[in-house]
């Protein structure tokens, strides 16, 4: 299904280049019908044709009638801009992407062609190895065969999971802020690890290798991570010790609290450029 699409990604940001990352690493997917472009910044369109062997060109030079799947990844208080720049150029059954958090496909289709073919995706910076958690929801008159596309496309890239639009913001609590709570928690392992005496690389490579080793154990054995934590937690041993100081200290609470203000923010700002964009329309 992918061998002869062309996408194009319009703004080389760095979400748009951790997902070129993943779909190039995959080698599913063709480099030389990958384009990115921007308005302006040349240097940085260079730069992404140098790493990753895929073709590249400002926005006015872009070839619309060439392109598949055309990627949204400019910053979303943009968005109003680029669709009047793009609309004259493209047409209804063309596959539009958004990665702009905060921007509903309903403004999309409203601010496209009448049948516009629009799915939202919520990706994140783990694209850049194949790793990405990755969200989408697909428009009011997006056709079954342009959602099959999308996930065999983002499935390049990670695992894709269809949800409702009316979910993106938990979606970005979990997933899309996900990743740092983890780093988070590493920079603070790490540094125990430094005071007991071990250099950080070996301690920054144990660790990662535990989270992934325990990440690998939920998706493999098909238990709940409850289940698992039980039967690696022997009665006033290590790991009970070590479970106790994190209830002690509110480290299940935190991590609740990280999600739910994670996905209230992402609500806030989702909120914020809506309101922005209805009264630069006005």
């Amino acid at each position: 299904m992918l061998h002869d699409k062309t996408v194009a990604f319009i703004g080389a940001g760095s979400m748009a280049e951790a997902m070129i990352s993943g779909l190039v690493k995959s080698e599913k997917f063709p480099t030389h019908q990958i384009v990115a472009t921007n308005r302006s910044n040349v240097e940085r369109l260079a730069a992404l044709e140098a790493i990753y062997g895929i073709n590249s060109c400002k926005l006015e030079d872009l070839q619309f009638d060439q392109i598949d799947v055309i990627i949204l990844a400019m910053k979303p208080k943009d968005v109003d801009q680029a669709l009047s720049g793009i609309k004259q150029h493209i047409k209804p059954n063309q596959l539009i992407l958004s990665v702009l958090a905060g921007i509903t496909t309903t403004y999309l289709e409203q601010n496209l062609h009448i049948g516009q073919q629009v799915v939202r995706v919520m990706p994140n910076t783990s694209s850049a190895i194949g790793e990405s958690a990755t969200a989408i929801s697909p428009g009011h008159e997006t056709s079954e065969n342009n959602v099959i596309l999308t996930k065999t496309l983002l499935e390049c890239i990670g695992e894709v999971y269809t949800i409702d639009e009316m979910d993106m913001d938990v979606f970005t609590g979990l997933a899309g802020s996900g990743p740092a709570y983890f780093y988070y928690l590493m920079e603070h392992m790490e540094q125990q690890g430094a005071k007991a005496g071990f250099d950080v690389e070996t301690t920054r490579k144990i660790i990662a290798q535990t989270i992934k080793g325990a990440a690998n154990m939920v998706q493999a054995q098909g238990e709940t991570p409850t289940i698992l934590r039980e039967k690696v937690t022997s009665p006033n041993g290590t790991t009970a010790a070590g479970l106790k100081a994190l209830d002690e200290n509110g480290g299940g609470k935190a991590i609740a609290k990280a999600v739910e203000h994670a996905a209230i923010r992402s609500k806030e700002i989702s909120e914020q450029i809506q309101e922005s964009l209805l009264v630069n329309s006005k």
